[in-house]
């Protein structure tokens, strides 16, 4: 996770151009993209698969606008267990979770629902992409900015 969308570009430099407009398009905001990883960065962030990663770069505002000045992006599993129910507190989070990780960052309870996941990992060739969870972002907005 970056907390300013110039940043994670900066860190991806091997993104194509075609692949790079849809982050500067759908970033800050409520998504997760999956791009292509050739340069395999962030190994701990990529799990089985270091050839893609997911960024994701939210919108900050009220008690969260501080972590704008982040310069390097927060490493982090997801809050809940896959396809279990999202948590939106720290005392949501499970305890088998919160216990494995270095810190945690209580914004107090959270509004919203989960990021939309988009893979963008065959954007650059040909626009082909795919919405692997729907959630804060419609997909008929993910579709106005990508075709």
């Amino acid at each position: 996770m970056f907390f300013r969308a110039e940043l994670a570009l900066a860190a991806l430099p091997e993104l194509g151009e075609r692949t790079r407009g849809a982050l500067e398009r759908l970033l800050p905001g409520g998504v997760t993209l999956v791009v292509p990883n050739p340069g395999q960065r962030y190994p701990l962030a990529c799990g089985p698969n270091p050839d893609r990663l997911g960024i994701r770069v939210p919108r900050l505002t009220g008690a969260l606008e501080p972590l704008a000045a982040a310069r390097w992006p927060v490493l982090q599993s997801s809050a809940n267990a896959s396809g279990g129910p999202d948590a939106r507190s720290v005392a949501g989070v499970e305890a088998s979770i919160r216990e494995g990780v270095d810190m945690i960052l209580d914004g107090g309870e959270l509004p919203g629902t989960a990021s939309t996941v988009v893979d963008l990992s065959e954007y650059e060739d040909d626009r082909r992409f795919r919405i692997a969870r729907e959630g804060a972002v419609p997909s008929a907005e993910i579709e106005r900015a990508l075709t």
